[in-house]
Formats: structure tokens, C-alpha cells, sequence
């Protein structure tokens, strides 16, 4: 007999109830009486078990069955009926149990509440708890939506580099990404290490963006996006922050700075639209026990219009509350997540897109504006997180380009093929960066960016 799944039954009832199936999963839990026992199984398909009742002059092998620990793993034939306890409850009546693998009486999660720093020490088992089959559903889930809504709009899915000779951000903070022996590292005359020996025959790092190369395929594809894994060597112990994570990045030919919000906007509504629908019993749950109001919250920004402001605009309205800050508040700074969460919670209380951020804070690939002290630059701000998107419109002007290049100090020879885009037939483009596991904390309310990765990678953590 064919095996069904636990998200089939739930979902087409009908076709099953009254009759004799099979199911296979993991026991989540288990009680148990002298001739009778209940176990909630679960495959992984749904989020909700399925109740199998254990009937001791049923089943041969009811010993053994009461004896297995939580985790364990069975095969299940029997009939399925609506369970009398309530409305779109059902159970299966056990005719034949087969027991498929033991799990040891030191399985590390047991049904208790366990804290995210200890599920953190057992990554590889956390997915079989609830909390973290939901998160890593709607991961999923949040993933296929992206390539969804793109695909709809008409773009190019683009695979870029993993490993790179540029810094798209200029900051510095990378992985290098060698060959060499580090006992025995090769010098030059200069005493420096002569990288020539090695693979690339020059230095390489992990990609921190990859939006230097989306910007080439921009101007032959129109619009573009990629996906991909990006890496960052920054010593940053806060819960937004993490040294491996995921990227979307999308850009588009013939768009300014209101393009790209307008992109941006409709990209993350559909998002949250598309989870609502596919993921209810999860969303509940998030609603229920991680952050109450937290569907309400989703469905307000479905349905109202984004705030836009200027970042001068931001420094005036965060000014007559700088006291209660932490970092300060003056124009020419970067803002920081507390002046990021307030703007959003407390003065709008939905997303704030923030532009025209100060030249002096920004990366060189940013258009400068016309009054030559701030550049097109756009962040989109959300309650309880922060900055999810930061994005701006491309300087086209391969002459300004040039200039800010040198001026940085940046060695023109590593972006001659960037600036080449700029040479043969340059257009107004924009595009933007979306943090993946922010917009999956801000749909589940998860508050550590560690536990909706499958196997964080941080400062002195690379287990698993």
C-alpha cells in the first residue's frame, strides 16, 4: 500500500476518511494507558501530527510500541476516522505497527520548552521541534515566493560568483579564500606573501554581494536578480548579524530611485501575502507563541502604502528624541538600528523607505545626487527588525564613477570591467539588496537571525 503523506490528509480529508492507509514518520509525543496508547506522529510534511490510537489487541508488537522514546520512528497502517475531541481532528486506529529505528533513551530534545541557546548546541536535531519545523517551512516558502514573483515580473535568474577578486562594499571585511600552505606561506622580494603561487594567482576572497556582476547581465537582460549565498568577516555578536547568509539581489535597467522602491515594495507585499496563504497553520503558531499580533502586524503592511522620507527628514524627526538613544543623532552619521526601529514603531508604525543618505557613509557604486552631498541611496526600515533592504540607483556616469573609484583609494585595474558597462552604451539602472534571513525573522518574529539559519555560521561557531 502507498504511503500518505500527513499534509495529504489534513488537506483532502475526504478522500481518506473511512479507509485504510498507511503513514510513516517520528513520534513527537507519546502517553499511554495498560491496553491502550496515543502517539502523535509526524512526517515532516505538515505541521500538524496525526493522532494514531494503539490498541493493545490490535497490534502484536504493543509492547514494544509503548516502550519507544520520543523521536523514534514507526510505519503505520490503519483506518482513518474524525477524532471525537473536536472539529477537523482525525485519528488513525492502528492495525499494524512497524517500528523502523529506536531512538536512545538520550535523545537530547524531550518534550519540554528548551531555550534557543541550547537548540542552538543541537542544530542538526532542532528542525524536529515545532518552533523550528515552522521557521524552516516558511524559509522555504519565502524562498520559492522570490523566485516566484521575479519570474513573474520577467526576470533573469543570474548565478554569480561565489569566489571574487572585488569588494563590492569596500569594506573590507572578508574571507580569504587560498590554497597556499599557511605554514609555509611563499613571499615576494618585499617579504609579502606572493600570491602568484596560488590557485587564482592573485588574492581571492567569498563573495560579499553580488551585485557588481548582476549589473553586467542588467545591461543586456533588462532585469535581473540573483540569489545566492554571501560571506561577511565581521566580529559581530548581535542577533542581526552573521558570517554566512543568504542574498537577493535584483537590478534593473531603465530605473530610477522610485523604480526601485516601487520594485522593492511590491516584492516583500508579495511575500508576505504568499506565506499567509501557504503556511497558516505555521503563521499561527508564530502568532501564538513567538509574537502575538504578529499576523495583524503582516496583514497592515499588505495593505498600506509604504512611508517614504528623506534621511534629512529622518535626523529631524529622530533629533527631539536623541536622549534616549544610545548612538548619536547628528546629520552625516549612519543611522542605527535603535533610530531605524523607532522611526518604524514609533513615528509611522509600518515600513519607512529612508533616501538621499550622505555621500561620506555610502558605497561608490551609489548615483550622487545633484547637490553633490547626498547620493540616490534607499533603506527600507520594518517594525522589529530594522533595515531589511538597502538599495540605490547605479552611477551611470562612468566619468563620476571613475573619480570616486580613485578617490577611495581603489585600484582602478580590479573594476575596468565594471566601468566598461559605463563605457558602451550606459543607462540609468537601480537595484537593491535583500538581507534573506531578515525578511524570514520578520515574518516569523523570530529575534535571532541564528535561529532561522539551519547551521549559523558566526564568530568562533562553525559547528556543524
Amino acid at each position: 500500500m502507498e504511503r500518505v503523506k500527513v499534509k495529504e490528509i489534513f488537506r483532502n480529508k475526504e478522500e481518506y476518511l473511512g479507509k485504510e492507509i498507511n503513514v510513516a514518520g517520528w513520534i513527537r509525543q507519546k502517553r499511554d494507558a495498560k491496553k491502550i496508547a496515543f502517539i502523535e506522529l509526524n512526517d515532516g510534511s505538515f505541521f500538524k501530527p496525526i493522532q494514531i490510537i494503539v490498541e493493545d489487541e490490535k497490534i502484536e508488537n504493543f509492547a514494544e510500541i509503548v516502550k519507544l522514546n520520543i523521536s523514534s520512528s514507526i510505519v503505520v497502517k490503519g483506518l482513518l476516522v474524525d477524532a471525537p475531541n473536536g472539529k477537523d481532528s482525525l485519528e488513525i486506529h492502528a492495525n499494524k505497527i512497524e517500528i523502523m529505528g529506536k531512538a536512545d533513551d538520550d535523545y537530547p530534545i524531550q518534550p519540554k520548552k528548551h531555550s534557543m541557546e541550547y537548540l542552538r548546541t543541537v542544530a542538526h536535531l532542532r528542525p524536529r521541534t515545532n518552533t523550528f519545523m515552522a521557521v524552516f517551512r516558511v524559509r522555504s516558502l519565502v524562498a520559492f515566493a522570490i523566485h516566484k514573483f521575479f519570474q513573474e515580473q520577467g526576470f533573469v535568474y543570474v548565478h554569480t560568483p561565489i569566489i571574487t577578486g572585488s569588494d563590492c562594499e569596500g569594506a573590507g571585511e572578508m574571507f580569504r579564500a587560498t590554497t597556499l600552505d599557511l605554514e609555509k606561506l611563499p613571499t615576494n622580494e618585499n617579504g609579502k606573501i606572493d600570491y602568484t603561487k596560488d590557485f587564482f594567482g592573485k588574492p581571492v576572497n567569498l563573495t560579499v554581494s553580488g551585485q557588481l556582476n548582476g549589473e553586467t547581465f542588467a545591461t543586456a537582460f533588462g532585469n535581473i536578480y540573483t540569489f545566492g549565498p554571501t560571506f561577511r568577516a565581521e566580529n559581530s555578536y548581535t542577533p542581526r548579524h552573521a558570517a554566512e547568509f543568504w542574498m537577493i539581489e535584483p537590478e534593473m535597467a531603465f530605473a530610477d530611485i522610485e523604480d526601485n522602491m516601487d520594485m522593492a515594495e511590491a516584492m516583500v507585499k508579495y511575500i508576505i501575502k504568499y506565506v499567509l496563504e501557504q503556511a497558516p497553520e505555521e503563521m499561527e503558531f508564530f502568532n501564538k507563541f513567538i509574537e502575538p499580533g504578529l499576523i495583524e502586524r503582516l496583514e497592515n503592511i499588505i495593505n498600506n502604502e509604504f512611508e517614504r522620507i528623506t534621511y534629512t527628514k529622518a535626523i529631524e524627526l529622530l533629533t527631539p528624541h536623541k536622549e534616549q538613544f544610545k548612538y548619536p543623532v547628528e546629520w552625516g552619521i549612519g543611522l542605527q538600528t535603535e533610530h531605524e526601529r523607532f522611526l518604524t514603531e514609533k513615528i509611522y508604525k509600518k515600513p519607512v523607505f529612508v533616501t538621499g543618505y550622505p555621500a561620506g557613509t555610502t558605497a561608490f557604486y551609489m548615483r550622487l545626487n545633484e547637490d553633490e552631498k547626498t547620493v540616490a541611496a534607499m533603506d527600507l526600515l520594518v517594525p522589529g527588525v530594522g533595515e531589511i533592504i538597502g538599495g540605490s540607483q547605479r552611477e551611470e556616469r562612468y566619468d563620476v564613477l571613475k573619480e570616486k573609484i580613485h578617490k577611495l583609494g581603489m585600484k582602478e585595474e580590479d573594476y575596468a570591467w565594471y566601468l566598461d558597462t559605463r563605457k558602451y552604451g550606459t543607462v540609468t539602472h537601480s537595484g537593491y539588496g535583500l538581507g534573506f534571513e531578515r525578511m524570514v525573522m520578520y515574518l516569523t518574529g523570530m529575534q535571532n537571525i541564528r535561529d532561522v539559519i539551519p547551521f549559523p555560521r558566526t564568530a568562533g561557531n562553525a559547528d556543524f
